[in-house]
């Protein structure tokens, strides 16, 4: 019998620990594995294996550099592999602690040698919206992976959404249209069931490319939502194939990072016209970091080093004069005003003077993101 590892995350608890009950009820024979970092600042890491009726084993993993993630890394595939060497264990639940986030995990299963035939975020549709809107850091909450752990509650949980194909969604009492109209648009590609009414096993074991998953979360090909409005929430999708000016963007950051609960993708500075900028908003707070050159500015030589998803995306994009340079940003939120978010996106463009100008002048303008870039 060949060992499947479906991976349930999420820092909805409740939702996450609903999800894994049902499979573990839906798949006989079916195991969990959880790593409790909540016991990292005491030097180790609680490991349980539970089935269908309760607590099969129970140990501990020492803390690898002092990071509980880094412990889990190291622990969770050799146990994995002794349940695949044991022969009679259909599928391995893989239950991730709050903040840890499914990318990762997934690599790391897959690069030892085993199969991941699903990744499921759990999701109370009712709590999307204050999530998304928590801007504290995990350590303020007990939720940090690592001393050094800086992230915040609302970007953690946008990856845990964006990242998985398939959605656990409790059939929450709290939650309105709003609420799971957000959902929807915020990951429309998922494949959303309800915990308690749909086939969650059938999502779990449905299969699943580390690769292709990857590839739909970095920024130069990101699978970004798509225009949307509807009860009360909206997705505004803003393409220009002109560059901003470095000084008129960087004043406008904290309306453009306000202007909505989340906005990603991928923009084009005049002062940097060969970088490709990675646009990550989610708490009030705003990401931007180099995601490497743009397409148009390698040379024809590097293009078959490039994979086929990221060339396929520049095409999309491309134009005759800059290629694959553009502003590719996505907004979602209840309530966008978009036409005063896209008059504010419109004024932050080089003007048509500025424009004509060309690259030579460009690259003279005030290099305003450079603390921000850690340039």
């Amino acid at each position: 019998m060949s060992l499947s590892v479906v991976i349930v995350g999420g820092l909805h608890a409740d939702a996450r620990k609903a999800a894994v009950a049902r499979l573990l009820a839906d798949v006989a024979g079916s195991v969990v594995l959880h790593h409790d970092l909540a016991t990292a600042a005491a030097g180790t890491v609680v490991r349980t294996i539970r089935d269908a009726n309760g607590l099969v084993s129970a140990g501990e993993a020492p803390l690898v550099n002092d990071c509980a993630c880094c412990a889990l890394r190291e622990d969770l595939v050799p146990e994995l592999r002794r349940l695949a060497d044991a022969g009679d264990t259909p599928l391995a639940v893989v239950e991730l602690w709050d903040s840890v986030e499914p990318k990762a995990m997934a690599e790391v299963v897959v690069a030892g040698g085993l199969t991941v035939t699903g990744v499921i975020t759990a999701v109370d549709p009712a709590l999307v919206l204050p999530y998304l809107g928590n801007g504290d850091d995990l350590a303020d909450g007990g939720l940090a992976a690592a001393a050094t752990d800086q992230r915040t509650v609302a970007d953690t949980f946008a990856r845990q959404l964006e990242y998985a194909p398939v959605l656990a969604v409790t059939d929450s009492e709290e939650a309105d249209e709003e609420d799971r109209e957000l959902l929807a648009q915020l990951h429309p590609t998922a494949r959303q069931v309800v915990i308690d009414h749909g086939d969650l096993a059938v999502a779990a074991l449905a299969g699943f490319d580390v690769e292709a998953a990857a590839a739909a979360q970095h920024p130069a090909c990101a699978l970004l939502p798509a225009e949307a409005d509807a009860h009360g929430v909206s997705t505004l999708v803003w393409h220009r194939s002109r560059p901003f000016h470095p000084e008129r963007l960087y004043a406008a950051l904290e309306d453009l990072t306000c202007a909505a609960a989340r906005s990603r993708g991928r923009f084009w500075l005049a002062d940097k016209p060969d970088t490709l900028l990675h646009w990550d908003a989610a708490g009030g707070a705003l990401c931007v970091e180099s995601a490497g050159p743009w397409l148009a500015s390698l040379p024809d030589a590097a293009w078959d080093m490039v994979p086929p998803v990221r060339r396929a995306a520049a095409a999309l994009d491309w134009h005759p004069e800059h290629g694959d340079c553009c502003q590719h940003l996505v907004f979602t939120s209840p309530g966008l005003d978009r036409d005063g978010l896209e008059h504010l996106l419109e004024s932050c463009l080089l003007t048509d003077a500025e424009y004509a100008a060309g690259r030579a002048a460009w690259k003279r303008l005030p290099p305003a993101f450079d603390t921000l870039l850690e340039v």
